[in-house]
């Protein structure tokens, strides 16, 4: 998968060259690409933002930087038959980011992901983009960040370990948190005491059918008790 980030702050991406991601990179799996958005621009301050039309606080982040950076990293590819760029914009007014969302994303071949800052980015580039690529906003949740960095590196993440050869063990996917819409159960290791806390008799036992149920039914507890808007109306219900 090719991945290209626009920014006004590439080094905030340094991260992502780390642990699996950062093998992934090496491996030829993952082709990462930051660029700085002030690249695009052509006067002596590479201006990025200017005063909203219709007045109001903040600034806006301006079109033909954004214009002539998605030309580049998101125009007609040379090659026959490859699929039009996923464009994601990080925005709180957004379609929310889920696991599932992440799921869908790990199958494209190429993301581009806009980073906005101050006031947000002019509606128009959003516009302009549909015309290159398919154009999601995505938010991490109902709260506001200074920018776009933090959103796409945790979109990233989730997203890059899920493409086929990040992650080692594949299996260890299928058991987490959100892969089948509840928690995870809980995990212990060595030693089985520790502290005066002792690691659940049942995970001693050997026996497999009994921990499957067990963590099955850790998974329905957790996710009643922390978020109970996941579970089916029947099961609340139960509870």
């Amino acid at each position: 998968m090719r991945i290209d980030v626009l920014s006004i702050f590439p080094s905030y991406f340094d991260g992502l060259t780390l642990s699996l991601l950062g093998k992934a990179q090496h491996a030829g799996i993952i082709d990462l690409r930051v660029h700085d958005l002030r690249d695009w621009t052509s006067d002596r301050h590479n201006t990025v933002d200017d005063t909203p039309y219709g007045g109001g606080a903040g600034m806006v982040m301006k079109p033909e930087p954004w214009g002539l950076a998605l030309d580049d990293v998101a125009g007609p590819s040379d090659t026959a038959g490859a699929e039009r760029p996923t464009i994601i914009f990080p925005s709180p007014a957004g379609e929310v980011f889920t696991q599932k969302t992440a799921r869908a994303l790990a199958t494209h071949e190429h993301l581009v992901f806009g980073c906005g800052r101050y006031e947000g980015i002019d509606e128009r580039v959003f516009e302009y983009a549909a015309d290159l690529g398919e154009v999601r906003l995505i938010s991490l949740g109902d709260y506001v960040l200074n920018g776009g960095e933090v959103a796409t590196m945790a979109m990233i993440e989730a997203i890059g370990r899920l493409i086929p050869g990040v992650v080692g063990n594949p299996e260890s996917l299928v058991e987490e948190s959100h892969e089948d819409g509840l928690l995870e159960y809980p995990s212990y290791t060595k030693p089985a005491s520790w502290r005066e806390r002792a690691v659940p008799d049942i995970l001693l036992s050997g026996n497999h059918g009994a921990i499957a149920t067990w963590r099955r039914e850790q998974q329905f507890e957790r996710t009643r008790l922390r978020r109970p808007d996941l579970l089916p109306d029947d099961e609340t219900s139960q509870s």
